[in-house]
């Protein structure tokens, strides 16, 4: 294991606090750079992030060139907020229409780079309860102040909400102590480094994100750092500490449905790179159990395992960054 990388490439957002020296990197880079926000019923959350993003990395430096919103359908009034604020929003069906339609966060991230411009991505969760302009500009400074690093990812304390309705410093990534670095630990030591490996926040050149495949559900920040790392390896990639982030906290069962795709995810990932062999069917159904009337009845979950291709093998991705090139 690598363990001098945890020394160079972990950052604190405060040292990139100096906006303008962003963008004048940005602007001698001659970079653009797109923010996506994938979103399903996110109607308490999403206009602050818009109106911070816009009003500090927009109007007040020209850190950002676009905003965009890809919806999974929500049911409440997201998209209806989203574009009274003037950023483009989609609906993550009507991209690429033809293909077979899936729902997940990760569909929503793969889908962003076909309706998206900039030359990096920023990827931002649109729960974010405290939501503050460090979490966009704390991930560009990596990769705008450095030749080497392209690849950016978030980490911050986690408090975890309970019952009292009162927030206590600790308990958030549970699935990742658990789950993800275990298995880190017992296949590729050089991604326990990653304090978070599961967060949601990240940024990256574009022709990082369009070379990989993006898992459609729960297992896309897994397979994505998997991926990255056997690519280009460790140098190319650093985290940043965001500080705190506050937003809603899943309970026991809901983070075993996603410990199980994300189990899935993994192992798919170290079969394909020859790491083991799994002489067994892998089931699709995560079976768990609630207690009614003094009796035990298994629930059955189907979290079936789909991911999208790298979209620079997609035709028409390709037709239109030629187009693009071209002008």
């Amino acid at each position: 294991m690598n363990k001098k990388w945890i020394e160079s490439n972990t950052f604190h957002h405060s040292e990139f606090k100096d906006l303008d020296r962003l963008v004048y990197a940005k602007q001698d880079k001659h970079m653009s750079i797109s923010l996506c926000l994938p979103t399903l019923n996110e109607e308490k959350t999403i206009a602050k992030e818009i109106i911070i993003m816009k009003s500090e990395l927009m109007t007040r430096y020209p850190l950002l060139d676009e905003i965009v919103v890809i919806d999974s359908g929500s049911t409440d009034k997201t998209r209806h907020i989203a574009r009274s604020y003037d950023v483009a929003v989609h609906k993550a069906d009507d991209i690429l229409p033809h293909l077979e339609k899936y729902k997940g966060k990760g569909e929503n991230l793969w889908k962003a780079l076909y309706v998206t411009r900039g030359d990096i991505v920023i990827y931002i969760d649109a729960d974010i309860k405290n939501i503050h302009h460090r979490f966009a500009y704390g991930l560009l400074g990596p990769l705008l102040l450095s030749d080497r690093i392209r690849f950016s990812k978030a980490f911050y304390d986690r408090p975890i909400a309970t019952g009292d309705n009162k927030l206590h410093p600790t308990g958030g990534g549970r699935v990742t102590e658990l789950v993800t670095r275990p298995l880190f630990s017992l296949f590729m030591p050089d991604l326990t480094q990653f304090v978070q490996p599961l967060s949601g926040e990240y940024a990256g050149y574009r022709d990082i994100f369009e070379n990989i495949p993006f898992h459609i559900g729960y297992g896309v920040e897994t397979g994505m750092l998997i991926d990255i790392y056997q690519k280009w390896g460790m140098d190319v990639m650093a985290q940043v500490d965001l500080d705190r982030r506050v937003h809603k906290n899943q309970d026991t069962k809901a983070l075993g449905r996603m410990a199980f795709v994300i189990i899935k995810t993994f192992l798919n990932r170290v079969q394909t790179l020859g790491r083991v062999d799994i002489k067994q069917e892998i089931f699709d159904e995560m079976i768990q159990y609630r207690l009614i009337r003094d009796k035990l009845q298994p629930q059955m979950h189907a979290l079936v395992q789909f991911e999208r291709p790298p979209m620079s093998q997609i035709p028409e991705y390709l037709e239109k960054s030629a187009n693009r090139t071209s002008r």
